[in-house]
Formats: structure tokens, C-alpha cells, sequence
């Protein structure tokens, strides 16, 4: 079973799932999936049951059945079991009334590696909850604002199951939690704004609430009961039982912080773990399997709503940064000067983030607006994000703590966020927000987490003091936004394609592509001379090879491996041929069908990746003017990826679309698969490059180069937004 010793030192990488015990408000019964027979059971079925616990193990699970009762009638617990593998769930049949003797008991069946876990409860719920549930969201949603629906949701839990304080907990990039919302006795003491050090929840605890959304520990001065088996080598999986023990540690924290019963619920945000209702009772609390059942209810409502109306509130400052790049993409056709069309007119690029100032370094000149830094401290700073910033942007929220000069400037700039427009030159904007001294209120001291034995004994103990600790923040500023950060990616993208238009021949990046351009071409040509015969020759042999019936198994492994290399060189050889071929050959123009072509393009890229679950929209399809075959082989690629990226989603969704904006024909190809990281915005369209999340899916690198290069060739724009995990969108623009 488990041995495992834990104390503070070890307890992020205590086996919480494997404690060998239950809670002792019910019982735990085993049984293997192969045969029924009972394999683990607790030592406290004895107080249920009257007979010793033992006396069950390796049993058909048949001999319970004389202990239950359905409506006064004995019921078939192996009937259960079977009616949950043919539906392929329990959810239908958990909790199952039943009795023992006159007591009414739940029994909650669920999943653990080789067994069904049964585990039995006392019905103590005496009404119906579903109207209370009904009322309950309805009274939480009222709330406009995120704050006030997390205030609603910590009332209605508490009408919900009655306990002393109900806090809503949310976790903070940094790892540590703080009370949002709360809902308490008065004789309480509020906790409301607190934090909390991450210590307090660790890791592997963090991942179970992803899995279960609901915990309960009734009572903390209770002894849990003890699984007993045969089989000693082998840990019961509770994973998914809702009778788990806790953490001795958790235990002894409740303890010191004089909670008696706790009882807590997930809140699931875009798939990540938000945060907790957590909630505390100063004496020892049964909450129902309905009553919890109602409130996993209430926080899965709030887990949606909270996606809701966070966007809401994010929409308002969205709109009117794309409203600024808008007005700014107008003034960069207008204006004859970059530095006149960013910081010539009303709306600059001073509204193109929420910061206080701005600073364009373009041509070796600066320019700046609102409150930054002196000139001098404004070079030395993009000296030094030059030497440390190799991807498209950078942004930190405590720029002082990192680049020590920036302390005397701290009230104008303890916060940056720049984007590169030529690396080569030294070319950057930089916005800058000032200093926000933060007083932090935490309980306890988040420095001491954690008390030494009394007995002087190695190891440690939950800490014990959770007063009011203070901690003020200095050399920081308010964090970047999400939609900041988009905003000014999206902005960088205008600036650097209005750049390239006016100034293609003279810039030092353009004549630098050009030369790898030309570099790529000779290369891929002398690849097809050099490589492609002897390759051919190697492949040949090894089948060849492959055909006499002398060679054992080890050397067919081999040679099958050779060919299998052989075939990836061979493709790669291919792809760079492609790419040098744009390069070299003329556009032959004529008007190309897209819808046609498309549905010829999806079909066969169904085919190739069999993707039959993927699903397909296809919109307006505008008809472009370009060399079909350049056309083709670009949104081949497009479409592949977005059908090779999405596969491993649970419904993959490829949508292909065009619109009108101008003189611009834009198709979009939006996947919802794995997204791409904005901080390798500029390295999607080397070759070469891939992304650390698509090291597992085949590849060369080349396909968007390729992309690139016809986009560029028919004189039009290719670009995208990405969210890791949500998916992307590529735009690709043709001139009407």
C-alpha cells in the first residue's frame, strides 16, 4: 500500500491519489473489473455492515446484496455494474438510492484502473434541491460584472449548503491564490483580499481539482479508515472516489487555521483551474452527494459565465485598439513619414496600449510621447533589449528588478513593452507604464510558510499563524494585458508591411532576405542535381535488399529504417525544390476559380491525413487574379496545416473564407487546434522553424516559407493571430 512519509519538504510530490484510506462518513468497496470479485474494501464497512471487513475480500461482490435494500426489495449490485459498461458511463446511475436495514444510503460508483470503486453514503437531504439550484443560478447571473457574479456565486453556495464561510478563491499567475469574493458569518473575520502563498496548494492537489470539481472533507477530527487487500504491492487508485482521504499535511493545516469541515468546488476556466469556491465550517459538516452534486451545478454556471463576461469587459478596450490601428493604417497611406502617420495626429500610438508613454526609435531617430524617460535612458534601454530580445516583442510589468538602470527612472518606467521592427537597425517601440506601489495583504507571512517540529525532530509542519501580513510591492507596474499585447502585434504587422512597401530597396533586412532568397534558390537547385540521384540510388539498393530472403529480421529493421529516412529526405528535397521554384519562375496571371479549386484542395488533403472527424465550412470564396499553380500550392499548405494542427482537438473545425476590404481580396483559414505562441510571431515564416508545441507532428518548416514567397510574389500579405490551445487564423491578402 502506500508507505509514503510526507511532510513539507516532500509534499508537492506526495501521491494524493494512492492514501490508502477513506474518509470515514462511509465505506469502500473494490471490485475487479475482469471478474467482480471484491479486491479492496475499508476497514469501517464493519460499522456499516456488521461483519468484519475481511470477511468480503475476494468474494463475488453478489455477497453484498443481502446487506441492501431498493424500496424494501434487495437489488443486484453486479446488475449495476453491468448496466454502466453497456451505457458506458455511471453518471446516469450515481448516486443509487439504497438502504441498509431502515438508514437510506447513496452508493456513487466510479472508475480506478482495474476496479469499479463503490462507495457508499448516508442520505441526509430531505427536500428536492433542483428549484433551490434553479433559484440559485438565477440570482448568481444577475450580476453584471465579474466581481459581482463571484460576490452572487459565494451568497447562493452558502444559502446552498449552510456552511460558516464561503470564499471565491483565484489563483494568480505567480502561483499563489487570493479571495475574490466572500460570503461569511458575522462573527467571522474576513478574509477578503487576502493571498495566500502557493505552497498552500500544491501542484499535484491543483491537477485533482481539474478532475474532481467538488471536494469534501466532513470532518477533520475523525480517523479515516484504512483499505485493506491482498494485494499489499498494489495502491487503489482514488482518483475518482469521492470518499478519498486527505493529505495529513491539509489536515494539520485545516487544523491550525480551526476549520473543522471543508468543502470545496472547481472553477474551470478555457480548461485551466481558475480558481476554487472554497469553503469552511468551524464544526464538523456533512454535506449530501445531491447537495454537492447541486453545487458542482452552480460553480460549472459560473465557470461559463466567468469566460462570458470577462469577454464582455475585455471587448470594450479590444474595440478601441482596433479601432486605433485602424485610424493609424489609414494615416501610414496617407502620410508621407512613418514617425508623422504614428505620432502626427490625434490618435497615435500612445492609444494603442493602456501605458502612460511611448517611445519610436525609426531611422536612428527618437520620438516620443506622454511620460517616458530622458533620450539618453531611452537608448540605453534599447541597447540593452537589442542584446537580450531575439523574438518579435517583450514586455515585463518589474522592468527595474531586471535591468537594474532602469530604478532611477522607475516612476516613469517600471514596466515596457516592445516590439522589434528591424533587429539589424536597432528600429523599436516601446510603451512604458510607471511605477504602482502595492500594498499586499497576506495570511500569514508568505516568507515563512511553514513551522519546525515542537519535538525538534527533522522536518516540517503547516505554518500555524495566519494573521495579517503585510507586503509592500515596489519597482512594479500594472501588468500587460492579453489584448494590449495582441494590439500591439497587430499594429507591428501594418507598420512593417507599410515599411516594406515604401522603402523595399533601401532597407537592410529586404536586402538581406533578398540575398538569403537568392542563397536558397542555388542552394535548392544544387540540391536537386547533387542529392536527388544518389538518394534515388540508395532507396533502390535497400529495396532491393529488402527483397532477398537471406537477410534475418535485425537487418530488415535496418534497412526498413534506411528507406524510411531515405523517404523523409526525399520530401524535405522536394519541399526546398518548391520553394526555389517560386523564386525562379515568372507569375503567369489568369483568373483562377477558388471555390473550385478549394474543394479540390480539401478533398485531397482529407484524403492525404484522413481526416473524417475533421469538420469543413467553407464561406465566400472569391475568385482571385495569379498563377493557379503558385495559388494552389499556397493554400495546400494553409489548408494542411490547419487540418494537421487541429487533429488532435475533440471536434476539429477548419473554416475557409474570403472578404473584401478595399482593394484587397482576404481569405482567412481559422483552425481551432494547437495555436501558436506570440513570442515566435517572427519565426512562423522562416525556414526551417517550428514551433517547441509541433515537435511531435511531422514536418519540414518549409511549407509556410513557401506561402510567404507566393503571397509575395503576387505582390499581397500573409499574416495570422493565435491563442496556444484555442487556435489560429491566417489572413491572406490579393490584390483586387
Amino acid at each position: 500500500m502506500n508507505n509514503f512519509s510526507v511532510d513539507l519538504t516532500n509534499c508537492d510530490k506526495e501521491p494524493i491519489h494512492i492514501p490508502g484510506k477513506v474518509q470515514s462518513h462511509g465505506f469502500l468497496v473494490a471490485v475487479k473489473k475482469a471478474n467482480h470479485t471484491i479486491s479492496y474494501i475499508s476497514e469501517n464497512a464493519e460499522t456499516f455492515l456488521g461483519e468484519s471487513a475481511k470477511n468480503f475480500l475476494n468474494k463475488s461482490v453478489s455477497i453484498l446484496n443481502s446487506f441492501f435494500t431498493q424500496n424494501e426489495i434487495q437489488f443486484d449490485i453486479e446488475d449495476l455494474l453491468r448496466l454502466g459498461v453497456i451505457r458506458k458511463s455511471f453518471h446516469a446511475i450515481s448516486p443509487h438510492p439504497t438502504a441498509i436495514g431502515v438508514k437510506p444510503y447513496y452508493l456513487i460508483i466510479s472508475e480506478s484502473v482495474d476496479n469499479w470503486l463503490l462507495e457508499f453514503e448516508p442520505v441526509t437531504l430531505q427536500y428536492d434541491l433542483q428549484s433551490a439550484i434553479g433559484r440559485s443560478a438565477s440570482a448568481m447571473l444577475q450580476g453584471k460584472t465579474v466581481a459581482a457574479l463571484l460576490k452572487g456565486a459565494a451568497i447562493e453556495v452558502k444559502k446552498l449548503i449552510d456552511y460558516d464561510r464561503v470564499m471565491v478563491y483565484k489563483f494568480q499567475e505567480e502561483g499563489h491564490g487570493e479571495v475574490v469574493a466572500e460570503e461569511l458569518e458575522s462573527k467571522l473575520e474576513p478574509f477578503f483580499g487576502l493571498h495566500y502563498p502557493a505552497s498552500d496548494i500544491p501542484k499535484q492537489a491543483r491537477e485533482l481539482y481539474k478532475l474532481n470539481l467538488t471536494r469534501l472533507i466532513a470532518d477533520v477530527n475523525t480517523e479515516d479508515a484504512k483499505i485493506i487487500t491482498f494485494e499489499e504491492d498494489k495502491p487503489l487508485d482514488l482518483t475518482n472516489g469521492v470518499l478519498r482521504a486527505v493529505s495529513p499535511i491539509h489536515i494539520q493545516y485545516l487544523k491550525n487555521m480551526g476549520v473543522h469541515s471543508s468543502f470545496s468546488i472547481s472553477l474551470i476556466c478555457k480548461g485551466e483551474l481558475w480558481g476554487l469556491i472554497a469553503c469552511h465550517n468551524y464544526s464538523a459538516k456533512f454535506i449530501d452527494y445531491k447537495a454537492r452534486e447541486g453545487s458542482k451545478l452552480i460553480g460549472e454556471i459560473l465557470s461559463s459565465a466567468l469566460e462570458y463576461r470577462q469577454g464582455e469587459e475585455d471587448s470594450e478596450i479590444i474595440e478601441k485598439f482596433k479601432d486605433t490601428a485602424t485610424i493609424l493604417t489609414e494615416h501610414l497611406s496617407r502620410d508621407k513619414y512613418l514617425i508623422d502617420a504614428l505620432a502626427g495626429h490625434k490618435k497615435s500610438l500612445f492609444d494603442i496600449t493602456l501605458g502612460t508613454g511611448v517611445a519610436i526609435i525609426f531611422e536612428n531617430k527618437l520620438k516620443t510621447l506622454g511620460n517616458v524617460p530622458a533620450d539618453e535612458d531611452i537608448w540605453e534601454l534599447a541597447e540593452w533589449l537589442k542584446s537580450i530580445n531575439e523574438e518579435s516583442i517583450y514586455y515585463t510589468h518589474r522592468l527595474p528588478e531586471i535591468f537594474h538602470p532602469a530604478k532611477k527612472y522607475k516612476n516613469l518606467g517600471s514596466g515596457i513593452l516592445a516590439c522589434n521592427l528591424s533587429k539589424d537597425l536597432n528600429e523599436m517601440i516601446i510603451w512604458f507604464k510607471p511605477e504602482q506601489i502595492t500594498t499586499v495583504q497576506w495570511a500569514g507571512n508568505p516568507e515563512k510558510p511553514t513551522e519546525i517540529l515542537p519535538d525538534g525532530l527533522e522536518g516540517l509542519s503547516p505554518r500555524k499563524s495566519f494573521e495579517k501580513w503585510s507586503q509592500v510591492v515596489n519597482n512594479t507596474s500594472e501588468k500587460w494585458l492579453a489584448e494590449e499585447i495582441a494590439s500591439v502585434l497587430r499594429i507591428r504587422e501594418v507598420i512593417i508591411t507599410d515599411v516594406n512597401k515604401k522603402a523595399n530597396e533601401i532597407r537592410l533586412l529586404n536586402e538581406k532576405l533578398q540575398a538569403a532568397y537568392d542563397e536558397l534558390d542555388t542552394f535548392g537547385y544544387t540540391i536537386s542535381h547533387d542529392l536527388r540521384t544518389p538518394l534515388t540510388s540508395v532507396k533502390t539498393y535497400t529495396e532491393l535488399l529488402l527483397k532477398n530472403k537471406s537477410i534475418d529480421e535485425g537487418g530488415r529493421k535496418m534497412l526498413e529504417r534506411i528507406l524510411t529516412g531515405a523517404n523523409k529526405m526525399n520530401f524535405l528535397i522536394k519541399e526546398i525544390l518548391n520553394l526555389a521554384r517560386v523564386g525562379r519562375s515568372e507569375i503567369d496571371f489568369e483568373v483562377v476559380d477558388m471555390e473550385s479549386l478549394i474543394k479540390e484542395i480539401t478533398h485531397e488533403v482529407w484524403n492525404a491525413f484522413k481526416a473524417d472527424n475533421a469538420e469543413l465550412i467553407l464561406g465566400q470564396l472569391t475568385d482571385l487574379k495569379g498563377d493557379k499553380t503558385f495559388i494552389a500550392q499556397a493554400f495546400t499548405n494553409l489548408i494542411s496545416n490547419a487540418v494537421k494542427y487541429s487533429s488532435k482537438a475533440t471536434k476539429p473545425k477548419i473554416e475557409v473564407s474570403s472578404y473584401i476590404d478595399g482593394d484587397e481580396i482576404i481569405y482567412t483559414i481559422t483552425d481551432n487546434g494547437i495555436g501558436i505562441d506570440n513570442r515566435y510571431y517572427d519565426r512562423v515564416f522562416e525556414l526551417f522553424k517550428r514551433m517547441d508545441n509541433v515537435k511531435e507532428i511531422d514536418g519540414t518548416g518549409v511549407g509556410l516559407a513557401i506561402v510567404k514567397r507566393v503571397v509575395e510574389k503576387h505582390n499581397g500579405r500573409v499574416w495570422f493571430d493565435s491563442k496556444l490551445n484555442e487556435g489560429s487564423t491566417f489572413y491572406v491578402a490579393f490584390k483586387k
